[in-house]
């Protein structure tokens, strides 16, 4: 593995999904990872070529949690923030504890995790800083609005971390997956009022998205771009995970907002 900015590796949401699939990438790469999750089970592996993972258990919400992790690794030279969950539900009746879990997770916990991470980047001089958002993020998705909003969030924090850092040798990139077949299909919560005029269409667009994610990507897919990353001194931005999901982006952009989601509305909101 070309490695241009270290070995020492860090991963949250290593338990299960594209985190777990990034953190074994890179330590069968030879590099030493430290993967966390809340639930994760605690230990280490030893991979031929000297390459190492261990997992411990770190809840990213929770700044002591946080702290007492990062400070077992020596350095950090190559973070894969993955830890994230989906809420799905009209926009109009989620209630506030969902939302809150939803920003928490994907967005506050991205930040507070982030910022320690960052400030030992900065200090040691180098780093890449690679965020797991989504398509939704750049795509809202109908019946995922706070899903969708919370990778909008992180679109726009990488953004200004890659201009703060620019000066301390810090690169930052935010990778785009789209469908990718993960637990996170089983784990999404859903939830409509009783009574939810929505509640059917609810049911038959959040059945569409798990199909789709079901039979989308392997997890190793987004894990071979993060390594590809690592090789690279001056990543791009973001980056579409696939094909089909970069020229998606590319016709997006000539595309007007009536005509997007006419599309979308015909993808998810099958009538």
């Amino acid at each position: 593995m070309k490695n241009h900015y270290g070995n020492y590796v860090f991963v949250t949401g290593a338990s299960s999904g594209i985190g777990k699939a990034c953190a074994e990438s890179f330590a069968q790469a030879g590099c030493q990872v430290l993967g966390v999750s809340r639930n994760i089970e605690e230990g280490l592996r030893v991979f031929e070529n000297g390459g190492r993972l261990t997992c411990r258990k770190m809840d990213i919400t929770d700044e002591a949690s946080i702290a007492y992790v990062l400070d077992q690794m020596p350095r950090i030279d190559i973070c894969i923030l993955a830890a994230g969950m989906g809420v799905a539900g009209p926009a109009e009746e989620l209630p506030r504890d969902l939302v809150q879990q939803q920003m928490d997770v994907n967005y506050i916990g991205t930040v507070l995790t982030g910022g320690k991470i960052l400030e030992r980047m900065r200090r040691q001089g180098h780093g890449l800083f690679l965020v797991v958002g989504s398509i939704a993020g750049r795509v809202s998705i109908p019946m995922q609005s706070h899903y969708s909003s919370s990778k909008y969030a992180l679109e726009a924090y990488v953004d200004a971390v890659r201009m703060e850092m620019h000066d301390y040798g810090v690169k930052a990139c935010i990778l785009e997956p789209g469908d990718t077949k993960t637990g996170f299909t089983s784990a999404r919560r859903f939830y409509t009022k009783e009574g939810s005029v929505y509640a059917d269409i609810a049911r038959r667009s959040v059945a569409k998205m798990a199909k789709d994610e079901t039979n989308g990507r392997d997890p190793a897919t987004v894990a071979r771009v993060a390594m590809k990353l690592a090789a690279r001194k001056n990543p791009p931005a973001r980056v579409p995970i696939g094909f089909e999901y970069k020229l998606l982006m590319f016709v997006l952009r000539f595309m007007p907002d009536r005509l997007k989601e006419w599309i979308l509305r015909l993808m998810y909101l099958p009538r």
